[in-house]
């Protein structure tokens, strides 16, 4: 039987900022990413996107940045190991507070944007982020890219990992994403994105932007619920893929 988590970045509004149709995504997901303040995010957001969690029945995990509010956390910072690690489990620690709020536990932590991108690549980066969990709450699972080194270093350090899929994004050979500064590298048709994510979930692979075939293990997948079409997006794939007899469950059911 095929099971797979849809997991959706949430809480990103800041102040009198809105980012992201959060209310209405919140309902097609089983795992919610909530900023903690860093690139995105505030106390009050924290509160209200837990507390939405709570209420739709969604499991809850940090969405830790780097201190780039501006940047939204896509501009790559040179930092220490060291800085790395203080900064993840200022932000664990952070929803942690607003989760107990709600009598919940977080169930994963998955970096975000430039933060994500280069702790896939760097193993100092990824270990610095996989300790900073483990040392805060060993069973908070770490949600990172399939195939990078975030995987190894969660299970390097003894956590539980979960390797994450992207319906709309193209990869390259090595299991990396197409930086999205290059040509196709986020895919438009939701046909062939819907496809695509149905291959990786049942067959464990997807073509990479230069043709070739490439192995991987889809736990979750991400889905972004920023414009009317996205929310869609969504809907459709959360229905596609249960008409293809796949269950969607939270990531603690799968890992």
């Amino acid at each position: 039987m095929y099971k797979v988590d849809l997991n959706s970045d949430l809480g990103e509004s800041f102040g009198a900022y809105k980012i992201g149709l959060d209310e209405e995504v919140i309902a097609h997901v089983s795992s919610a990413n909530i900023a903690c303040g860093y690139h995105a995010g505030d106390p009050l957001v924290m509160d209200k996107t837990v507390a939405n969690a709570k209420a739709a029945g969604v499991a809850v995990g940090a969405h830790p940045g780097y201190p780039d509010l501006m940047g939204f956390g896509r501009r790559n910072m040179v930092c220490s190991p060291k800085e790395a690690k203080a900064y993840v489990k200022y932000q664990l620690g952070a929803l942690m507070a607003f989760a107990k709020t709600y009598d919940l536990r977080l169930q994963h932590c998955k970096p975000h944007g430039a933060l994500y991108n280069m702790a896939g690549k760097d193993m100092d980066l990824a270990l610095a982020i996989a300790e900073a969990i483990a040392e805060v709450d060993k069973d908070v699972i770490l949600l990172g890219l399939a195939n990078s080194k975030m995987i190894e270093a969660g299970r390097q350090v003894g956590l539980r990992v979960a390797s994450e899929v992207f319906a709309d994004r193209a990869y390259q050979a090595d299991g990396s994403l197409v930086p999205r500064k290059l040509p196709g590298a986020v895919i438009h048709d939701a046909d062939e994105a819907i496809a695509r994510t149905v291959r990786m979930v049942k067959e464990g692979k997807v073509t990479a932007i230069t043709g070739e075939e490439v192995p991987l293990d889809a736990h979750s997948i991400c889905v972004h619920g920023d414009n009317p079409s996205a929310v869609e997006f969504v809907k459709r794939i959360r229905a596609t893929l249960e008409a293809e007899g796949v269950t969607i469950a939270p990531i603690s059911e799968i890992v």
